[in-house]
C-alpha cells in the first residue's frame, strides 16, 4: 500500500505505476493527473483521476471501456485477467456459475458487443451475479451515449474500489 503523501512526492513514473491499476490497462489517465497534484485525500486524488476520465474524448473513453474484460469471458476462463479482476469477479460469484448462468453471461456478452462494439461493465464487487444478469437487458435498451456515460460511472466505482485498497491516507 502507498501513501497519499507518497504519491504528492513521488515522479511521474512512481505515481503511474502506483495508481495506474485502478485503470484498466489504462495508465494514461494516471499520467495525465500527476500534474494535479498534491492531492488532500485519497477521494481527491479519485475526483482529479476521473476528471481525467471524463475530460478524455470520446474515442479515448471508448478505448478505456473496451479494456475491460467481458464478464465471465474468454480471458476469464483461461485466467488471463488482471489480478484485481480475477478478484472482482469472484468477489461477485461469477467463478461458480452454473451452464445455464454461464451461457446466459455469453449471450448477452455477444449482444451487449453487438450492439455498443464494446463489453458491458458493471462493477462486479458491488454486485452479485444475479444483479449484473438482471442489468443486461435493461441496459442493451440504452442508446450507446448512455451505456457510455453508464460504463464510465461503473469504472469510476472500480476505480475507487481499487484506490481504497491500494492508497492510504497517511
Amino acid at each position: 500500500m502507498t501513501s497519499i503523501e507518497h504519491l504528492n512526492t513521488c515522479d511521474e513514473e512512481a505515481f503511474v505505476a502506483a495508481v495506474g491499476f485502478a485503470f484498466e490497462h489504462s495508465p494514461w489517465i494516471a499520467d495525465r493527473t500527476w500534474p494535479r497534484r498534491p492531492f488532500a485525500s485519497r477521494d481527491a486524488l479519485q475526483a482529479a483521476l476521473c476528471d481525467a476520465m471524463y475530460a478524455a474524448t470520446v474515442e479515448e473513453q471508448t478505448k478505456l471501456i473496451v479494456a475491460h474484460p467481458d464478464l465471465v469471458g474468454r480471458l476469464a476462463r483461461e485466467g488471463r485477467l488482471t489480478r484485481e479482476s480475477t478478484a472482482e469477479q469472484t468477489a461477485a460469484g461469477l467463478t461458480t456459475l452454473t451452464e445455464a448462468e454461464a451461457a446466459a453471461f455469453d449471450r448477452y456478452n455477444r449482444a451487449y458487443r453487438e450492439r455498443f462494439g464494446f463489453p458491458f461493465v458493471i462493477c462486479a464487487r458491488q454486485n452479485k451475479k444475479e444483479a449484473i444478469l438482471a442489468a443486461f437487458p435493461v441496459r442493451l435498451a440504452n442508446t450507446r451515449e448512455q451505456e457510455i456515460d453508464a460504463a464510465l460511472a461503473e469504472i469510476a466505482k472500480i476505480a475507487k474500489l481499487r484506490l481504497t485498497d491500494a492508497v492510504s491516507e497517511e
